[in-house]
C-alpha cells in the first residue's frame, strides 16, 4: 500500500492543508503553497479537501506505484505520463499496481499537486502530515521526498470517479504578468511618499531565490525610507526595526533593495519592516510563478482585501458545489 520514489523531482514534498495555530511558537503553517490547487485535486480523487498530496516544484517526480491508485494532477501544466503514455491535468485517472507515473517538463505555473485517492498516510504532526523542512517535521522524516523513499497511502473512498474533469471555469490561469494586490502596512509609513509611489509603479521580477519560505523580487527601483534616529535595538539600516512579528504574505525589503514576500514555511518575526501584505487569495497564484516572470504590485483597501477574499470563497463553494451535484 505505498509508492515508491525512482526519481524525486527537484523539490517534492508532502503537503496537506497545513499546520495553524502554533506560529506563536515559531513553527510556521507550511502545508500547499497552492491552497485551491490541492483542494481541486484532492477532491477529484475523491479524498478530504485537506488531505496530504504531493508538491512537486518546478520539475516532477517518477513514482513507482504497488497499489492500484486513482490519482489526479492540478497546478502548474506538467503532463502526467504513465508508463510514457500522456495522461490528463485537472482530471482523474487510473494507475495499476507495478506503473510508473512521470512528468513532462513545465509548460506553466512552478508547483504541481498529486493526489491520490487514500491520501498520503505519513504521520500526522500538530495536526498536519505537512513538511516543514526547515524545522524538520512532518510528511515524510521531515524533508524533501529523495529516490528510494516509499511512502505509505490511505484507504481509498471507493468512489467510481475515473474520467471525472474540472470544468474550465473551476480552472485557475497560468502564465504572464501576475498582478499581486497587497493591503499598504504595517511599516509602509516608513518609505519616502516618492517610493512608495514608485514600489506601485515599477514591474518586478521573481529572482531564482523564491521558494517555500519567501519569494524574491527584482528589476524595480530601490526603495528609501524617512530617516530617523534608529530605536535601540532596531541595527543601523533604515529598512530596520526592533523585531515584530511577521504576517504570512508580508513584505520586506532588507537594504531597500529587493522585496521578499513571507511564504507558509517563513519565520515568524524579525527586524525587516513590512511595507505591506499580500492578500491570502493571491499567495495561490504567487506560488506558481517561475523564476524571471514579471509581477506588479497593486495597492488596495482592507475592505476591497475582504471583497476578494468572499468572492474566493465562493469559487471554494462552486468548486465543492461540482463534487456534490
Amino acid at each position: 500500500m505505498s509508492i515508491k520514489v525512482l526519481k524525486p523531482g527537484l523539490a517534492t514534498s508532502v503537503q496537506d492543508a497545513g499546520r495553524e495555530g502554533h506560529y506563536h511558537l515559531g513553527i510556521p503553517p507550511s502545508g500547499a503553497l497552492d491552497q485551491y490547487a490541492l483542494r481541486a485535486a484532492n477532491l477529484l480523487v475523491g479524498n478530504p479537501a485537506t488531505a496530504a498530496v504531493l508538491e512537486c516544484t518546478l520539475l516532477g517526480p517518477q513514482l513507482e506505484f504497488q497499489r492500484d491508485a486513482l490519482v489526479a494532477v492540478c497546478g502548474a501544466r506538467m503532463t502526467p505520463r504513465l508508463d510514457g503514455a500522456e495522461m490528463p491535468q485537472d482530471a482523474t485517472f487510473r494507475v495499476r499496481a507495478g506503473q510508473v507515473l512521470g512528468f513532462d517538463y513545465i509548460k506553466a505555473g512552478a508547483r504541481g499537486y498529486v493526489a491520490i485517492d487514500g491520501g498520503i498516510d505519513v504521520p500526522e504532526v500538530l495536526g498536519s502530515r505537512s513538511t516543514y523542512g526547515l524545522g524538520s517535521i512532518g510528511g515524510f522524516n521531515g524533508r524533501r521526498l529523495a529516490a528510494g523513499d516509499e511512502l505509505p497511502l490511505g484507504q481509498p473512498s471507493g468512489q467510481d470517479r475515473e474520467g471525472l474533469a474540472l470544468p474550465r471555469s473551476l480552472h485557475i490561469e497560468l502564465g504572464g504578468e501576475v498582478a499581486l494586490r497587497v493591503v499598504p502596512g504595517l511599516y509602509h509609513h516608513r518609505l519616502t511618499a516618492r517610493a512608495a509611489e514608485q514600489f506601485f509603479a515599477d514591474t518586478w521580477t521573481v529572482g531564482s531565490e523564491a521558494d517555500r519560505t519567501g519569494y524574491r523580487f527584482k528589476g524595480g527601483t530601490p526603495l528609501e525610507f524617512e530617516p530617523r534616529e534608529q530605536p535601540f535595538g532596531a541595527g543601523s539600516d533604515p529598512s530596520n526595526i526592533v523585531d515584530a512579528c511577521y504576517p504570512i504574505g508580508s513584505i520586506q525589503v532588507p537594504g531597500g533593495l529587493e522585496p521578499i514576500i513571507l511564504h507558509r514555511d517563513a519565520v515568524s518575526g524579525g527586524g525587516y519592516a513590512m511595507i505591506g501584505t499580500v492578500i491570502s487569495p493571491d499567495l495561490n497564484l504567487m506560488a506558481q510563478m517561475q523564476p524571471n516572470q514579471r509581477a506588479r504590485f497593486v495597492a488596495i483597501t482592507l475592505e476591497e482585501a475582504l471583497a476578494v477574499r468572499r468572492h474566493y470563497n465562493q469559487q471554494l463553494e462552486r468548486l465543492n458545489r461540482f463534487f456534490l451535484a
